[in-house]
């Protein structure tokens, strides 16, 4: 049987997110926090604050790299990369489809540095593989990688706190762990000994206590 969320977990309201931000990286810029009264698309937890990439990193290498840094500083030092030092575009690559959502949001909220979205921490998806996952999402929805998983828990350090609980895939990134130009791994982030650590799968692998994280488009 799939796992679930911890207990600990709960959706911060925007206000709070975005306080978080601003105290991890100071000068960040402005949100439309109004987005988040709009309804929910189906199969959203509820509201999440992300960043631009450009707001943290030239590249999307750089803005990831950032954003692990500060899941070290909001974990005390307990979090563990396995591919520290490998998280350039020879190994770590966004989904084209991921891609594009992001440029449309970023074009929808233009002029923010802090972007509200609708997103699922991955319960959505429990127990399925990325492959299964982006076969089923909706026409509007889109897979998370671990730039915006990572800022999802900087901001809800709770979501992962021990190994028996549902942990995270983050199935808008394709990881090659050689260099070899063969893109068949995805990220994912799950706890154990009260650590945090970031690693990866076969996009076929499917793990009952995993599920991808996603978000999905306005109409």
């Amino acid at each position: 049987m799939s796992l679930a969320y911890p207990a600990e977990y709960r959706i911060k309201s925007i206000p709070e997110q975005v306080a978080i931000i601003r105290k991890l990286l100071p000068g960040v810029g402005s949100a439309n926090e109004q987005i988040a009264k709009l309804p929910l698309p189906v199969g959203a937890d509820g509201w999440f604050a992300f960043l631009k990439q450009e707001a943290i990193g030239r590249t999307y290498r750089e803005a990831t790299e950032k954003v692990l840094g500060l899941l070290k500083q909001t974990r005390n030092g307990a979090f563990h990369n396995y591919y520290d030092g490998r998280i350039g575009p020879r190994y770590l690559r966004q989904s084209e489809h991921s891609i594009k959502a992001w440029k449309q949001i970023e074009k929808e909220q233009a002029g923010h540095d802090i972007l509200i979205v609708p997103a699922q921490f991955g319960l959505l998806y429990s127990g399925h593989s990325a492959t299964e996952a982006r076969a089923k999402m909706a026409q509007n929805e889109f897979g998370l990688g671990a730039l915006a998983a990572g800022i999802m828990l900087a901001t809800h350090t709770e979501r992962e706190v021990r190994f028996d609980q549902m942990h995270i895939d983050c199935v808008g990134d394709e990881f090659s762990t050689i260099d070899d130009n063969n893109f068949t791994r995805t990220l994912f982030f799950f706890s154990r000994f009260e650590r945090v650590t970031l690693c990866t799968r076969w996009f076929d692998g499917a793990d009952p206590n995993c599920g991808p994280a996603t978000a999905f488009l306005l109409p």
